[in-house]
């Protein structure tokens, strides 16, 4: 039983508990304030994106989140910028080059049309960043070296001992004729429901099975766009089928925009969920015979042939891009590059659920 005592307070006690009291609720008060003015990564990484492109081409080269300090840097190449990048939210960092005099850089090593070629700004360094697969002779390295020796420090050209390949081989997951791929999100317009995929895997195969004897069908292709992009979209003509909203074992809720230093998952049919972050954006892919992708994500995360199509998310459930291809493995490491989604959704007018 609870007992109530029905007494007045003594003055004093009932003056410190009305402070108290007031003191508490300003208190919280300040918190819910500050919760509502604290940004969002998504706000802060769009925020350092939005002062970048108003300053220019000429007057910045990028921006990225260093994890170190936990702020997104804008690379300007004025100081008296300075001051308009510290208003946005970010950290200015002066440096050499700008995006204009990069992009330079890049479109000489497009001219080339070296195949296992992959190159984009670091941001970090300030450089665009040429990598040469194995299979890369010694005689287009030469070339390479040749077409970007005007930009001196600007251009970093390194091998690495793998090939960039479409990560596309022929297995489990989804198929489609001798190939097999990996579902990237499903998305949904009005009553309609699709998924979307790389677009080298609607490049070889027009109806897709959830199984290898392809006796379950999960839908056919409505179009697909490889090279330049890397996205196909699938309509599902098998109603049975269950139609999750989600990637890996996060639930998908938005899709967003990558930015340089985020931390990303990647899941697909091949080597499942694994994780890594962004290291560059507006990559360019030369896979060989004719086939370049442009402004893919490029990552540090690994993946392996039958993860084509395959997922790159966040772990809040944001979904950022379709697996394409890259070199490596998940035993020794590798880099993979994908198509974005926003993209994919805005030209298919789909939305993910």
């Amino acid at each position: 039983m609870r007992i109530t005592r029905n007494t007045v307070p003594h003055a004093g006690i009932a003056r410190r508990a009305r402070l108290i009291a007031v003191a508490a609720t300003g208190l919280l008060a300040a918190t819910a304030l500050a919760a509502q003015a604290a940004p969002t990564a998504k706000a802060r990484s769009e925020a350092a994106a939005g002062v970048t492109k108003s300053l220019g081409t000429s007057a910045t080269a990028g921006s990225y989140y260093d994890a170190k300090t936990k702020s997104f840097v804008v690379n300007i190449t004025d100081a008296a910028d300075a001051a308009t990048v510290r208003a946005s939210g970010a950290v200015p960092k002066v440096v050499k080059y700008s995006t204009a005099y990069l992009n330079k850089a890049d479109k000489a090593t497009l001219a080339t049309n070296v195949g296992g070629t992959a190159w984009s700004v670091d941001a970090v360094t300030n450089k665009l960043v040429v990598t040469a697969d194995s299979t890369v002779s010694k005689a287009e390295l030469a070339k390479l070296k040749s077409a970007t020796a005007a930009y001196g420090s600007a251009v970093s050209i390194k091998r690495t001992s793998g090939t960039f390949n479409r990560l596309i081989a022929g297995g489990d997951a989804i198929y489609g004729g001798a190939y097999r791929c990996s579902l990237g999100f499903n998305v949904v317009s009005g009553s309609t429901y699709y998924f979307l995929t790389a677009g080298h895997c609607g490049e070889v195969a027009s109806t897709w099975y959830s199984n290898s004897g392809h006796t379950t069908t999960l839908g056919t292709n409505v179009s697909y766009s490889f090279p330049t992009n890397d996205y196909a979209l699938v309509r599902y003509t098998n109603t049975s089928i269950t139609k999750s909203g989600t990637a890996g074992n996060t639930d998908i809720t938005s899709s967003g925009t990558a930015y340089v230093g985020e931390s990303v998952l990647r899941d697909g049919s091949t080597t499942g969920i694994h994780s890594g972050s962004v290291t560059s954006l507006n990559a360019t892919v030369n896979y060989g015979s004719g086939d370049i992708v442009y402004q893919m994500i490029g990552t540090n995360v690994c993946a392996e042939s039958g993860d084509s199509g395959g997922a790159l998310y966040t772990s809040g459930g944001i979904a950022l891009g379709l697996t394409s291809g890259g070199s490596g493995d998940c035993t020794s490491g590798g880099v993979t590059y994908f198509q974005p989604v926003a993209e994919a959704l805005s030209y298919y007018g789909v939305s993910v659920f």
